[in-house]
């Protein structure tokens, strides 16, 4: 962009001093005409610099997702390929056998059925037990007349001693026979009353293996979190996973990454969020992807201290400013772009300031953007 500009300036150069001979060709024009391109290129470029700041650093960076079986067994399949195929979220990454664990949700639905019948048996208990209660108080409180009666009787000497005492056994027998009585009740209610969400015990055990049982076969189908690509993919059918969380089976790169632009830190003062940017990335020759600011990332490995029971160490103090990156928002219709984990280029932010200049940055940024088709090596 320089170089056209003095090529422009040159050429009105020519025109005023050589082809129409408007000014002489003196010292002083000489000087000044020297000059003059120098002010001009070096305050151009300094007000580049904090209007429309570049970076020669772009990065691109993606999250992973390490892949591990949360149940063993067989692979079954796997229907995915690995490289540059995205895998939608939902879509199958492979299966284990799942006959193990659809026989013990079989298994536990059985056990649920006579957990089940086993609650219907205390609520026929339950009836049984109050009724026996309730044949019980009846024939005590005969008893109870009996004894009444007997006693009566003897005292006037009507009656025979010998049938009191065994009216006032049958009533101690009866009183003892409802004591059982209303003990067996009490444990049958005691039963039945310890639910959890209104299923018994026994019954609320069973549906919770039972429900972890289907967790697990369902888990045995291990789908994508998200719309990602499949790197680093050494699963094949007939190989064994263990269902161990360090041991990943293969990891996914997400779609969508993260695009940072590193600026030095006096380089900052005016850009915000939401300013207009753009970014080019050797992948991409000659193309520039259109975006915004998203924000500053106002943190650095440099400005870390950890919590620590010793003092801070002489380098770690005395280590230099690092830079602090701005992270970009790439606008949805160059969002399709192949922006690769790991891509790196060159950006430009235009800042609310100085706008008649930033179309000297669009010019410079795009240039850059096709020299990235030249190959300069030699083997």
């Amino acid at each position: 962009m320089e170089i056209l500009l003095l090529g422009i300036y040159s050429f009105f150069v020519w025109l005023i001093f050589f082809k129409f001979k408007w000014l002489p060709w003196t010292t002083v024009s000489q000087v000044t005409v020297a000059i003059i391109p120098i002010v001009g290129i070096a305050t151009m470029i300094l007000c580049l610099n904090i209007f429309a700041p570049s970076s020669a650093d772009v990065r691109v960076f993606k999250y992973t997702i390490p892949i591990v079986s949360q149940v063993r067994g067989r692979v079954l399949e796997v229907p995915v390929e690995e490289g540059n195929r995205l895998v939608k979220k939902g879509d199958v990454l492979f299966r284990v056998d799942p006959t193990p664990y659809k026989l013990t949700v079989d298994s536990l639905m059985a056990q649920l059925v006579g957990a089940r019948g086993g609650n219907e048996q205390l609520q026929e208990q339950l009836k049984s037990a109050s009724g026996n209660t309730g044949a019980l108080r009846t024939r005590l409180d005969l008893a109870r007349k009996r004894v009444q009666q007997n006693q009566e009787l003897a005292a006037t000497g009507a009656g025979n001693k010998f049938d009191l005492e065994q009216a006032e056994a049958n009533l101690r027998d009866l009183e003892a026979q409802l004591g059982a009585s209303l003990a067996n009740e009490a444990q049958v209610r005691a039963q039945l009353a310890a639910t959890v969400n209104g299923d018994i015990s026994s019954v609320a055990k069973i549906k919770a293996d039972l429900a972890n049982a289907e967790w697990e076969l369902e888990q045995t189908t291990v789908r994508s979190p998200c719309d990602c690509y499949v790197i680093n993919l050494a699963l094949r059918p007939g190989a064994f996973v263990a269902g161990m969380p360090f041991n990943p089976v293969m990891t996914l790169v997400e779609a969508d990454g993260q695009v940072v632009a590193l600026y030095q830190q006096n380089e900052l003062h005016k850009i915000e969020p939401g300013n207009y940017a753009e970014f080019t990335l050797r992948t991409n020759p000659g193309r520039v992807v259109r975006a915004k600011v998203d924000s500053i990332i106002w943190a650095t490995g440099a400005g870390q201290m950890q919590q620590s029971g010793t003092l801070p160490m002489t380098g770690v103090l005395s280590a230099p400013p690092n830079r602090f990156a701005v992270k970009f928002d790439v606008e949805e219709a160059d969002k399709p772009l192949l922006i690769a984990a790991g891509a790196a280029g060159h950006a430009a932010v235009y800042t609310d300031h100085g706008k008649m200049i930033h179309i000297v940055r669009m010019v410079i940024l795009r240039v850059g953007a096709y020299t990235d088709y030249l190959v300069l090596k030699l083997h």
